[in-house]
């Protein structure tokens, strides 16, 4: 069996692709455990989507966001902030949804 090799630190890796029309992939690295909470905000900081909460064991990790808000609705074009939290560690990409 292959060994895993667990990440060195926390990371939020930019979002595949970007810009991006119908969903776009986004990784995060956990070096330990940690409660890991990922967020879409739109550029006003307003909430969009949860797109992870809750614990995760450590290793790679992938979310996919749709477009689409909490209620499953279609976001405008526009540029979204993903933001990460992971126990002491915090974050911000920018992901860009174009028409």
């Amino acid at each position: 069996a292959a060994e895993t090799v667990k990440p060195r630190a926390f990371a939020l890796r930019q979002s595949v692709p970007n810009p991006f029309h119908d969903g776009v992939t986004i990784g995060f690295d956990l070096p330990k455990q940690a409660n890991v909470r990922i967020v879409v905000h739109d550029a006003a900081g307003r909430l969009v989507r949860v797109l992870a909460s809750g614990a995760h064991e450590a290793g790679n990790h992938v979310v996919r966001w749709d477009g689409r808000d909490a209620r499953g609705r279609r976001v405008p074009p526009g540029v979204y902030l993903c933001r990460m939290e992971a126990g002491e560690y915090r974050t911000t990409r920018t992901m860009t949804l174009i028409p």
